[in-house]
């Protein structure tokens, strides 16, 4: 059985020996925790409460069963969920069953962009998404959603396009607050709050839903101007093929894209960071595989896309979970919650969910995070906080996007102008590394320069202008030794870009010269007949040769009169 499950999922079976009691207790304690969490996501993506529900059944078990992560828990996000809402709303009312469909649909899409991912294996598009952006966007989300929610809390209507349109709604319509709504989102919170001060493993979340239920029951809030949820449908969800237009298919398409991006991304980082603490490797691809299946199943029983959540993977991680065996006990309680006991839900108030769903935004703020980014880097902590205006002030498609473009210059400016530095001897460390300047020698006459990375295209005009100025700035210059450690390779754009200063440089009768020339380089530097330009007697392996070769201020080397 061991063989068989472990081409069904790695996640599943390695732990049953001895653990399965474990397993499950941790999987119905996550159930406990996330089925209050999940309506509430429900209410940010804009569909019925119940689809939260739907989300932690079918879904859940797809990933379980082809999935690769051990202890990765795919269901309703609250990322996503608002990626979603913001996309869907121009084309369909939220709440409605157009919404509904329309939303599984963004769900079927995001499944077979993830399906196309696994089959091309592109797993490794997770790494150029930044941590720096991720927690911009986060925070912008979660600002975003937490505004969103006010309006609920408060007992009146928020509109407006917009968060800061919606904060002004609220601002305006302060006098129109129903106290008792206030005052019951106020006890949600401090309940909630208490129980994750107090005990982080007690529901203090479904705690909250159950008494604010019998109180509702009970009392008639109904009839003292709460807004309840109303009826709910029970049993399990239907499964059938959303059906909406060609051209609504059409404008959902960069809606599924940016969930696609955030679930990849996501997810990849949740699956190694727990991997990591339970010692696993994550198989990203495989991945890729249980998140299409988790989507498309999501999209077929009527709810909305899924994605792979670090708070949930967190909290069942918290209650002793260590394999997808505890997932599939969340699936199997959440199963018999909807065939046994919805109907009460009918007679919770809608501020509940709003206070549920405004904790959950404030723990997408990531204080701590961006003040990390502020100590360690003020460039970073400036990227973080641009992606989170635009998620504020355009929205969360156009956040995602410029997120992804942000990530991708970032990367690029790193490559087009990385750190370099001349390299002197030190008597203590051996080598030390200065803020490069003209004439600092390393030698009598010698120049050790290092350069932070590949040489291409984009930054070749930048490395031979650099060196240019130190040798024309540097009387008495005789060499200059390139230290090529970082160079793995190099284009042809920078290999005709080094000949030029080659010869050049042989003009002036200054040796130009390589050491610590990586296998890739070399390849590259023979492939482009550069090795003969520069000369072999002028390419090193270490730094210790390279020197000796040129601490004779008498040390001329052949001349060649021949290029490429």
């Amino acid at each position: 059985m061991a063989a068989w499950g472990q081409k069904i999922s790695p996640g599943i079976f390695p732990l049953i020996p001895g653990k399965l009691l474990s397993e499950i207790i941790a999987g119905v304690s996550l159930a406990a925790m996330n089925i209050p969490q999940a309506m509430g996501y429900a209410r940010i993506a804009g569909t019925p409460v119940i689809t939260g529900l739907y989300t932690l059944l079918f879904p859940v078990i797809a990933f379980a069963l082809l999935g690769g992560a051990r202890s990765l828990f795919v269901a309703a996000d609250s990322a996503t969920a608002a990626i979603l809402a913001s996309g869907v709303s121009p084309i369909a009312h939220p709440g409605t069953v157009d919404f509904l469909a329309h939303a599984s649909v963004v769900a079927l899409l995001t499944g077979a962009l993830l399906l196309v991912a696994w089959i091309l294996r592109l797993g490794f598009l997770a790494d150029f998404l930044s941590r720096t952006v991720l927690i911009g966007f986060l925070t912008g989300v979660g600002f975003q959603v937490g505004v969103a929610v006010l309006g609920q809390m408060l007992g009146f209507m928020v509109t407006g396009p917009d968060s800061l349109t919606q904060l002004a709604s609220v601002i305006t319509h302060l006098h129109e607050v129903h106290l008792p709504t206030l005052m019951v989102s106020l006890l949600v919170l401090a309940i909630i709050a208490s129980a994750r001060l107090v005990a982080p493993k007690f529901p203090g979340a479904l705690v909250a839903v159950i008494g604010t239920i019998l109180a509702s029951y009970f009392l008639d809030f109904a009839g003292r101007g709460f807004h309840l949820i109303g009826p709910v449908e029970g049993g399990l969800p239907p499964i059938n093929f959303p059906t909406v237009s060609m051209n609504d298919v059409t404008a959902l398409l960069p809606v599924a894209g940016a969930c696609f991006v955030m679930i990849i991304t996501q997810s990849s980082a949740t699956a190694r960071a727990f991997g990591v603490r339970n010692h696993s490797i994550p198989d990203d691809n495989r991945d890729l595989l249980g998140l299409s299946a988790g989507n498309v199943v999501a999209g077929l029983s009527g709810t909305f896309v899924v994605n792979g959540s670090p708070t949930q993977t967190a909290m069942i991680a918290s209650c002793g979970g260590r394999s997808q065996l505890a997932n599939l006990a969340t699936a199997a309680t959440v199963g018999l919650v909807l065939i046994l006991l919805t109907g009460p839900l009918k007679y919770l108030p809608l501020c509940v969910i709003g206070a549920i769903v405004f904790v959950v935004a404030l723990g997408m703020i990531d204080l701590k995070g961006l003040r990390n980014l502020w100590i360690c880097g003020r460039k970073e902590f400036w990227v973080a906080m641009l992606t989170t205006l635009s998620v504020v002030g355009l929205g969360v498609g156009y956040g995602i996007g410029l997120a992804i473009v942000v990530s991708l210059l970032d990367h690029v400016r790193r490559g087009y102008k990385p750190r370099t530095a001349v390299v002197l001897r030190d008597r203590d460390i051996h080598w030390r590394m200065e803020k490069v300047a003209p004439a600092i020698f390393v030698e009598p006459g010698v120049i050790l320069y290092w350069f932070g990375t590949d040489l291409y295209y984009a930054n070749s005009t930048h490395f031979c202008q650099e060196i240019r100025d130190l040798v024309t700035h540097s009387p008495g210059v005789r060499a200059i030794i390139v230290d090529c450690g970082p160079i793995t390779s190099m284009d042809f754009t920078a290999g005709r870009a080094l000949l030029e200063l080659c010869n050049d440089f042989k003009g002036i009768g200054v040796i130009l010269a390589l050491t610590r020339v990586t296998e890739g380089l070399s390849r590259d530097l023979n492939r482009q007949n550069l090795a003969t330009v520069i000369g072999e007697q002028n390419i090193f392996l270490s730094r210790k040769r390279s020197l000796a070769a040129y601490r004779d201020p008498s040390y001329t080397p052949p001349s060649h009169s021949h290029t490429p």
